[in-house]
């Protein structure tokens, strides 16, 4: 297996614009969620992430590295997906909650092992400038679609946020794309 930089770079840029996209989101599909559900979730989320730690030494390998960015990018689909058809809720909140700390216990390991594989620092550099213009425009991104809803009169979060979904799921399978051909079989 190997790592093919630039459509690794196009799939950095894109899991930013993704991020920058939903980043707002989240404080209202939450909103249903009690205070406490965030204690327990960072403490799982701190024990995964320890956990993850102390298994480096057999993860880092390419084909482990791939493996789990794929997992946890499938992790968003669904959650977009789940989403989509049952809406806002506590279960899909806390669902959504939970889908993120998964994403996130990985993340940790994810960074790591890019730099790992990545090792040329103009290549981070490229990767870092990818990740923030895409971290930039799915912000800007995120907040026309809002002002587009306010100017049809779609006002109501819950609402905003359920539509922007729409725009997430596709965006998510271009991830997955991006993704699967940044890797690549030797030959």
């Amino acid at each position: 297996m190997k790592l093919s930089y630039r459509p690794y770079i196009r799939y950095k840029f894109f899991n930013a614009l993704f991020t920058g996209v939903v980043g707002g989101s989240v404080f209202t599909i939450y909103s249903s969620l009690p205070p406490s559900t965030f204690s327990i979730g960072g403490i799982v989320l701190a024990m995964g992430m320890m956990g993850m730690a102390m298994i480096y030494h057999r993860l880092m390998h390419l084909e482990y590295f791939f493996r789990l960015t794929l997992i946890s990018e499938i992790i968003m689909l669904a959650m977009v997906g789940y989403y989509l058809l049952f809406s806002a809720n506590a279960i899909s909140a806390l669902l959504v909650y939970s889908a993120y700390q998964l994403s996130f216990i990985f993340g940790g390991y994810l960074v790591r092992a890019e730099t790992h594989f990545a090792r040329r620092a103009r290549l981070m550099g490229w990767i870092d400038v990818a990740k923030q213009q895409g971290s930039l425009t799915g912000l800007a991104l995120s907040y026309a679609f809002y002002k587009l809803l306010e100017h049809f009169g779609i006002f109501s979060s819950p609402e905003q946020v359920y539509r922007l979904h729409f725009l997430l799921f596709p965006l998510e399978i271009i991830i997955i794309v991006t993704l699967l051909l940044s890797f690549g079989r030797k030959r």
